[in-house]
């Protein structure tokens, strides 16, 4: 018989340098919520954006299906990463647990937080201040990081406090 081998590998070195790059690098992240209406998970793509003062946050209107879930069960992962040409499934991706809420447009980061999306996403700069859009700051549980085949990490909240100490 043999033995079972952890497909899980010790968080390292490595495994924060891929984590730290795709957050430095992603600007687009797929965001699953728990749709309150049907019960079923509801994937959208959201506009991100990550620096050293505001941490990860994305954008979103009022009016879209995952900003309405959110209101109402807080719970979400965001998922960020690309893939290039051939495997999509080679490339490196991390998905983040944890719970967003909106942040209110008077509050007193929102200048802050404005400025670091509008440097990542210029063309936000024609629709970030309508009434309906606001900031989601992600409280991150945990996160899964795959730096491709044979190379997946699960980060704890330990982990997660080098990653964005």
């Amino acid at each position: 018989m043999t033995e079972k081998i952890d497909p899980i590998r010790k968080t390292d070195d490595e495994a924060f340098e891929l984590a730290q790059k795709l957050l430095k690098e992603t600007k687009y992240a797929s965001l699953a919520v728990n749709d309150t209406g049907s019960g079923y998970p509801l994937v959208s793509r959201v506009a991100a954006c990550f620096s050293l003062t505001t941490d990860l946050f994305f954008a979103g209107s009022d009016l879209s299906q995952h900003s309405k879930c959110i209101a109402k069960d807080s719970k979400c992962s965001l998922m960020l990463g690309e893939p290039g040409k051939g495997d999509g499934l080679a490339y490196t991706r991390i998905t983040l647990v944890g719970e967003a809420a909106r942040m209110s447009n008077d509050h007193e980061w929102r200048g802050e937080f404005r400025q670091a999306f509008v440097g990542v996403h210029p063309k936000a700069e024609l629709y970030i201040d309508f009434l309906d859009f606001g900031f989601y700051p992600l409280k991150i549980h945990r996160a899964y990081l795959n730096g491709g085949f044979g190379k997946a990490y699960h980060l704890d909240e330990k982990d997660l406090s080098v990653l964005f100490g």
